[in-house]
Formats: C-alpha cells, sequence, structure tokens
C-alpha cells in the first residue's frame, strides 16, 4: 500500500465534502512560525509524510504552541526526530481546535463485502473502546442516518458538557461523501479520519491517513453490482418441481430401515404425499409398498418432476441423464463425497452441476438432508420431524438447524411452508431460495441459517431485495472478531467480519438472531402478527414483578419504548380496575381482575392510537391451580370440580380474547408464560398455540421478538415500503 502524507490525504478527502481545517504546511522553522502567524494561536504542528502513519505513537504532535519562538523551537525537535526511513517530510501547522467529543470515521475495502463506510467512537482510545458501525457502499442519506444511530454511546451525539448536539447533517454528509470517494477513486483502498472532533456540534477531521494500492495492483473489489443480481437462467419450473411436485422418484431405495433410501420413501409415504412416488433399487425388490424398478428408465409414465437422489456419487452423472429424459426437472442429492471430500470431490462436483446445468435440472446439495413443502405433503428428508404447516420457509447451509426448527415448529404449534437444507449448495446456495421464498404465496418470512459466504456482495444485493418484499430471519454461523484489514488504518483494524457482517443486516434490512431460539421465536412472530405501527409498547400483567422485568427488557431493548399512558386510557381503566392497580404502565392488574377484566384492558389498550403494541403476562395461572387442585386427592368434590372448570375456561377465554383482538386492531399481542414449557397442556399456553400464535416462554424472549418486529416495521416505513 501507499500512504498518503496527512496533507496529501485531507486534500483529497476535502474534495468529498469531508471538512478540514484551514492548515498550512512548512519545510522549515521560520516558515512554520510564519504560518502560525497567519491562522492565529494557538497552534498545533506535526512532522507529516507519505511514510508516517500514526504520528502520535511517535510523538511527532506538538500542541497548543501560542507563540513564534515555541513554533520554531518545536519545528526544530520534530525535524530532528524524523529517520531515514520516513523518506521526505514537512511541517504542518494547523489551528488549535478543542471538543470533548471525538469521533472516528473511515473507508474499508472489505474483500467479502467491497468497501464500507464506518463511524465510530474515536481518538486515541477508538481501538480499546470499539464502538463502531459499518455500512456497505454506496450509502444514501438514510442508511448515513441509521450508522450513526448504531453507535452504542448515543449520549456522546447529543448535548455534552456545555456543547450542543452533533450536527447530523453535516456528520451525515461526511458519511456520504467517504461513500462517494470510495466509487470514484477505486484505487483508494483505505481511509482513516481520526480524530473527527465536534467543534461547537460541527464535526472536523483533525487527522487523516489515505491509503492507496500499489500501481499495476489489480483494483480492489469496488462492491458495486454491474447490474441486477440473477441467476443464470430461468430456475421458475426448477424450483416449483423442488416444492410443489406431481411426482417424486426415490432413486437408491432400500430395504433396510437404517439407510437413506429406506428413510427418505418412508418419510414422503408417511408425510402424505399425494403425487405419484416410484423408486429405484437395482434388485427391483418391494420397499415399503412401492415396487421399485431397476433403472429410471423403467419407471412407468408419469409427470416425474423431481428425483431425491440416494445413490453413491459415481452414479450420479448417468442418473442425471437418465431423468432428464423423464422430465425430472430438480434433483435433491443426500449422496456425499463431493465438495467436502477434498479436490477431487470438487472437481466431481463442478463437472455434475455443469452437467445439470445442461440438463435443465435444478441441483439442490449435494450432502443435503431434505427438502420439506407443507403445501404439497412433501417431507423429502433423511431426518424427522415432519413439521406442522404454516407460512415459515427454512434455508440452511446446516441440516441440523433444518432440523432444529422445524423441532421448535413441532413445539410451538407455529409452522412451515418450505424448509430446505442446501447442503454443498454447488449450484443452489440459500440466498437463492430466499429469492424463491420471496415470490412464494405460502411463505410470509424467511428463515436461514448462514456460515460460508461465498460472494458476500452477491448476498447483499439479493437479501436487500428479498428483505423488502418479506422479512429475512437470519442466523449466521463462524463470525469472527478479529481480521486487520490494513496495517496503517485504525479503520481496517476495526473492520471485523462481525461488524461488517451486521452492518450489512442492518442496512439490507435483515433480521439478525443470536440463537436458534431466537431466530425461530422472530420468524413466528413475523408469521403470526401484525407489523406495529410503532415503538410504543404496554405491558399487561396480573402481577407487578413480571411486569417490573419485562419493563426492564424494553428498556435494554433500545429501539422499543415503554408507553408512557395517556390520561383517557387511565381513566378507561379506573371503570374497571379497583383503585390499588398500577396507574402506570406496566398495569400492574393487582388482582383486582374479575370475570371479562383482561380482555376489557386489553382490547382498551390495544385501540388506543398511542399504544403501539402489547406484552401480555400472567395466563395460565388459574389453570396451574386447577391443575394442583386435579391433583391434590380432594377432586371432584368440595366444589372443586366446577372451579377448575371455571379456571380453565377462563384462561382459554383469555388466550383467545388476545388473538381476537390483535387481529381486530392489527397491533401485536404476545403472550408470554413458563407455563408454555413448563406445563405446555395447560389451557391458556394449550389455546395461543390453537390460535396459530407463540406462547413466549419468558417476556425477555416475548420482548426479543417485538424488537425485531419493531425494527423491521420501521425499515419498512422509512423506505416507503408501507
Amino acid at each position: 500500500m501507499t500512504t498518503l502524507s496527512e496533507t496529501a490525504s485531507k486534500q483529497l478527502l476535502a474534495q468529498f465534502g469531508v471538512p478540514v481545517l484551514d492548515e498550512r504546511t512548512a519545510t522549515g522553522a521560520d516558515v512554520a512560525a510564519s504560518a502560525a502567524d497567519a491562522i492565529g494561536y494557538p497552534v498545533v504542528l506535526k512532522l507529516c509524510g507519505d511514510a508516517i502513519a500514526h504520528k502520535t505513537e511517535r510523538g511527532l504532535v506538538r500542541l497548543g504552541l501560542r507563540d513564534a519562538s515555541s513554533v520554531r523551537e518545536a519545528a526544530a525537535e520534530l525535524l530532528a526526530a524524523a529517520t531515514p526511513a520516513d523518506g521526505a517530510v514537512e511541517l504542518l501547522v494547523a489551528p488549535m481546535v478543542r471538543g470533548t467529543r471525538e469521533l472516528i470515521a473511515g473507508l474499508v475495502r472489505d474483500p467479502q463485502f467491497g468497501p464500507c463506510v464506518m463511524l465510530g467512537v474515536g481518538g486515541v482510545l477508538a481501538e480499546a473502546l470499539g464502538d463502531v458501525a459499518f455500512r456497505v457502499v454506496p450509502l444514501t442519506d438514510l442508511d448515513a442516518d441509521e450508522l450513526i444511530d448504531d453507535l452504542q454511546t448515543q449520549k456522546l451525539l447529543g448535548p455534552f458538557r456545555g456543547e450542543p448536539a452533533v450536527d447530523r447533517a453535516a456528520l451525515r454528509a461526511t458519511l456520504v461523501g467517504l461513500s462517494r470517494l470510495a466509487t470514484e477513486r477505486p484505487d483508494v483502498a483505505a481511509v482513516d479520519v481520526n480524530p473527527l472532533i465536534v467543534v461547537d456540534g460541527r464535526p472536523v477531521a483533525v487527522d487523516a491517513l489515505v491509503e492507496l494500492a500499489p500501481p499495476g495492483e489489480p483494483a480492489p473489489p469496488s462492491g458495486l453490482a454491474d447490474g441486477p443480481v440473477t441467476a443464470v437462467r430461468d430456475r421458475g419450473a426448477g424450483f416449483a418441481a423442488l416444492f410443489e411436485p406431481r411426482g417424486v422418484i426415490v432413486a437408491g431405495a432400500s430395504t433396510h430401515p437404517g439407510k437413506f433410501g429406506f428413510v427418505a420413501l418412508h418419510n414422503i409415504l408417511a408425510g402424505g404425499f399425494r403425487g405419484k412416488v416410484g423408486a429405484t433399487n437395482l434388485e427391483g425388490t418391494p420397499v415399503l409398498g412401492v415396487q421399485t424398478v431397476a433403472t429410471i428408465d423403467d419407471l412407468p409414465d408419469a409427470p416425474w418432476d423431481l428425483v431425491f437422489v440416494c445413490t453413491p456419487a459415481a452414479a450420479n452423472p448417468d442418473l442425471l441423464r437418465a431423468c432428464a429424459r423423464r422430465g425430472v426437472r430438480a434433483a435433491f442429492l443426500t449422496s456425499a463425497g463431493y465438495g467436502e471430500a477434498g479436490d477431487a470431490g470438487r472437481v466431481a462436483e463442478r463437472e455434475l452441476v455443469a452437467l445439470a446445468d445442461e440438463l435443465g435440472i435444478l441441483l439442490a446439495g449435494p450432502n443435503g438432508q431434505g427438502v420439506v413443502s407443507t403445501p404439497a405433503h412433501l417431507c423429502a428428508q433423511i431426518v424427522a420431524p415432519d413439521p406442522p404447516p404454516g407460512r415459515i420457509a427454512i434455508a440452511s447451509q446446516s441440516g441440523n438447524f433444518v432440523s432444529s426448527f422445524e423441532n421448535w415448529a413441532t413445539q410451538t404449534g407455529v409452522g412451515v411452508s418450505r424448509a430446505v437444507s442446501a447442503g454443498n449448495a454447488a449450484a443452489v446456495a440459500v440466498a437463492d431460495y430466499l429469492d424463491w421464498y420471496a415470490t412464494d404465496d405460502a411463505t410470509a418470512v424467511s428463515l436461514a441459517y448462514l456460515e460460508g459466504v461465498a460472494d458476500g456482495r452477491a448476498l447483499f444485493e439479493r437479501m436487500s431485495s428479498v428483505a423488502r418484499v418479506k422479512p429475512i430471519v437470519l442466523v449466521k454461523g463462524g463470525t469472527t472478531a478479529g481480521g486487520q484489514r490494513a496495517a496503517a488504518s485504525h479503520t481496517g483494524s476495526l473492520a471485523s467480519d462481525e461488524r461488517v457482517f451486521a452492518g450489512m443486516c442492518r442496512q439490507a434490512g435483515i433480521t439478525r438472531a443470536t440463537t436458534i431460539e431466537e431466530a425461530f421465536e422472530a420468524a413466528a412472530t413475523f408469521a403470526t402478527q401484525p407489523l406495529p405501527a410503532g415503538p410504543r409498547t404496554a405491558v399487561v400483567t396480573t402481577a407487578g414483578g413480571w411486569g417490573v422485568v419485562t419493563a426492564d427488557a424494553i428498556a435494554r431493548d433500545g429501539d422499543l419504548q415503554l408507553a408512557a399512558l395517556p390520561p383517557d386510557l387511565l381513566a378507561a381503566i379506573d371503570e374497571h380496575l379497583p383503585p390499588r392497580w398500577s396507574r402506570n404502565n406496566p398495569i400492574d392488574l393487582a388482582g383486582g381482575e374479575t370475570r371479562d377484566t383482561i380482555p376489557q384492558v386489553l382490547e382498551l389498550v390495544a385501540r388506543h392510537p398511542e399504544i403501539d403494541a402489547i406484552v401480555y403476562l400472567g395466563l395460565g395461572i388459574q389453570s396451574n391451580q386447577a391443575l394442583l387442585a386435579r391433583a391434590g386427592g380432594f377432586y371432584p368434590e368440595h366444589g372443586l370440580e366446577r372451579i377448575v372448570a371455571y379456571h380453565e375456561r377462563q384462561d382459554a377465554r383469555f388466550a383467545q380474547a388476545a388473538a381476537d383482538i390483535a387481529d381486530a386492531t392489527g397491533k401485536p399481542i404476545l403472550t408470554a408464560t413458563e407455563l408454555a414449557i413448563a406445563t405446555p397442556d395447560n389451557p391458556g399456553p394449550a389455546t395461543v398455540r390453537a390460535t396459530g400464535r407463540v406462547c413466549y416462554p419468558s417476556a425477555n424472549r416475548a420482548v426479543t421478538a417485538l424488537g425485531h418486529l419493531w425494527r423491521y416495521a420501521r425499515f419498512r416505513q422509512t423506505r416507503g415500503l408501507g
């Protein structure tokens, strides 16, 4: 890399709107003193050169010089400190500016995502604090505003120690200017503006460093796609064959119940697939009542759309050719021995992909677990479970996580529309499935697990497009905290894989989850709850402690707000509760509820225009006591039969009311109780599941899901997506 001097760096940055000071250069002490006289005291004096990256660490900066003699003395010291390795040097004279807040801004060319703009808390503690965020170039004004909002230390941006708030318009212009620099100057490899001092509210670049790629070196990735990212050819027919097949062939069916070829055929039949099912087996023996044939060519006439391949890798090229002759348009390969098996396997995989493309067959896998399509009653996978139908579509680089998501669907009752294990993703990657899910009427939300990313920029472009249509919930494995990208640049050293990926997700509107449970619950919330119009959240609880911890969770979320209850809502609730209720949010009913109180209060709160969402706590308490009454040895005498039935009936009513009110008002109402796991047959949680919604095992998890719901709603609002 070639490093520009501070002077040259600032001159370049100024052309793109980065604010700089009125500075002068000098080659000697007397010229430096004259420059200082012209600027006005106090001044800063620095020793600069193309080979000098970090001046502070070497003691090459003098601050607060107040007269010409001190400038001359400092200039002599700095010039004497130059080394032969520094090459040509010069003195930089600048006004001494003071500000209590220092930011850092910069540009780095990420090997996956191309150029990214960074903003953070700067100064000498930039790397120690690590409060930084990134966005992929090009940045819009909205992207820049959201980048500013990503800083955790938001108090530094408001009025601070007698200084006005940071001029966000000026800071936004700086970030957008760095974005323009990245697109117009592909030879610029990195930019470091540190510190970007806030003076009377306005940011100004006090120090800057620009790195250029060496002459003749291939240009670093621009990150700008030449056009829309599309598949090599139209794959619509292939995806239709994969997820809505009229006929399925199991190639390599087996009579051994432990073999993939047996399990796959069993699951297809047990799942109730309504189309034609065929199978091949070299011996032609019946398997599970299906008469197998030795070859694909021996199958009877039928609309064979999908082949589920359980044969060895060596047999698969001829198998695909035979399938193409029978009209097969999609193949799912469980076969191993491809890219995961070394160089020879990678060669075989590339050859198979080329063959499938030539034959017009969509190739899913290889080394995959299977595909599920509940609208087609298709469970073509080599493991359980067969999840209930619903509107969550799953695509994962890990087959095990497909099973995990399906297990959560079974446990919660919030079902799946499609699910696929991408395997080696030789021809069809997770992003390809997400593209198709965006057009799928059976799908409301996509749920994905990623590890490796082959082309980060293409992933960003495609996911950005999908997220504008339907929500995407993503879990990313394998993120790292390190990986310095530029030895001389603070920006480069701060650009970890995790930070850049996180910025990409927020910019694209992707919901990022940190755990599998969080990911599924976020997706299930998108699939079953309306989007909130705003962040104002009310907590309705039958006990005070639950409300307190929920309010804390809302505060920790950072984007949700615990709504202030307006006077008219307080008065309306007063009519239904005794004076001891909390008269605040959380709305603690304080044991004052009667038969209809909970539905009435829920509806009053949900219908108020200053409330956007509700978290409802306490469901199932009465039925929990009813469970103990049933088992206590006195049931059904002593009036227990009547009160048990009443308690169970009430909790079912409350759960149904929460769902009905959410539907009627178009506002999310999230119900949370540990009984969802502790006693899932409790009529309260059971009725929540029967309404098609998640009963969250804790208030914290409900708040986390609601936060994701609001951030996606805000993404759509700010981009005019409705």
